[in-house]
């Protein structure tokens, strides 16, 4: 979280989300708050609601902008010199695009210090199949992400995975009714064994394996691993290298992204560009120059012709 003088806090998400719940428990919440002056900027009107009593107790000024061409620098200029706030809380409006707060210009002294995805876990599904261009784009750009109103049938570990493959830098956290938290270790939700002797990566499982090997390359130190990937090439990889990958689609087929690992192999160069390849290869921790740093460099027992997988691309979601 960057500081700045004025701290502005985006809540992002749907209508129904809990944004509004969110904001009023942190504005009474000890830990968060000393009783600073907070603008509470309101995009959207749910079934809960601020009252005035809450306001005043809180020492928030609450300002409603009903459409989003109304939400521009002067307004905001116009509120931080009526009301010199010290901090702001934004409730987003999730219908509008999130790329036109990111790239707004702030009165001096604003700026985003977080931004927070209220979902509810009973409506999830039915919004990322309906809205996904907007809601991925909501997700990916949260630092935290807070799916509340779980259930013991919630499929807490496939949220996990797949807010993961979106956003592996975002802390997420799964809240029942109530305020109870659901604990998610990381290790227990993959969907295949790190103890195996070969991990076998199934096709639908590649953007798993790909973005838990990014963030914890200590986990696949050493070990074998196995899957089916298309073999990539570039003229300035080093000689011997090539990477075994898959396309991830984002929200959209103008949205893809090649994922993969460098891989040290005897054919990397007889290798049809675009090729399905099968490929075994045990992992290790590297500095490359290709990855600006460390990160997973694979050295292939086996690579071999491989098959097309049903579902070409990885679904990030």
């Amino acid at each position: 979280m960057r500081q700045k003088d004025i701290p502005v806090y985006v809540f992002a998400g749907f209508l129904e989300g809990g944004k509004t719940t969110m904001i009023k428990e942190l504005l009474e919440d000890p830990e968060f708050t000393e009783g600073e002056k907070t603008l509470l900027i309101v995009c959207e009107e749910g079934e809960e609601e601020y009252s005035e009593e809450f306001l005043r107790r809180s020492r928030t000024v609450k300002m409603t902008v009903e459409k989003s061409e109304e939400l521009t620098y002067g307004l905001l200029a116009r509120a931080n010199k009526a009301e010199r706030p010290e901090r702001v809380m934004l409730e987003y409006n999730g219908t509008w695009p999130l790329e036109n707060l990111l790239r707004m210009e702030w009165p001096a002294g604003w700026g985003i210090a977080q931004i927070i995805s209220p979902v509810n876990a009973q409506t999830f599904d039915l919004y990322i199949k309906n809205m996904r261009q907007m809601m991925v784009e909501q997700l990916q750009n949260s630092d935290l992400i807070v799916f509340n109103r779980c259930t013991d049938d919630t499929p807490v570990t496939v949220y996990w995975r797949n807010m993961k493959m979106i956003n592996r830098g975002a802390m997420l956290i799964f809240e029942k009714e109530g305020g109870d938290v659901i604990e998610v270790k990381g290790e227990d939700v993959l969907p295949y064994d790190l103890n195996a002797p070969v991990i076998d990566i199934a096709d639908d499982d590649f953007g798993i394996w790909y973005v838990d090997a990014m963030e914890n390359p200590e986990r696949y130190e050493g070990k074998t691993v196995h899957f089916t990937g298309m073999a990539y090439r570039e003229p300035n990889f080093p000689a011997g290298y090539f990477v075994p990958g898959r396309f991830a689609m984002t929200c959209c087929a103008e949205d893809l992204q090649f994922m993969g690992y460098l891989c040290k192999s005897k054919v990397a160069e007889k290798l049809k560009q675009d090729a399905w390849v099968d490929v075994t290869a045990v992992v290790r921790r590297e500095n490359m120059a290709a990855y600006g740093g460390e990160a997973p460099v694979l050295y292939a027992k086996r690579v071999s012709s491989g098959h097309k997988p049903e579902n070409e691309y990885v679904y990030l979601y």
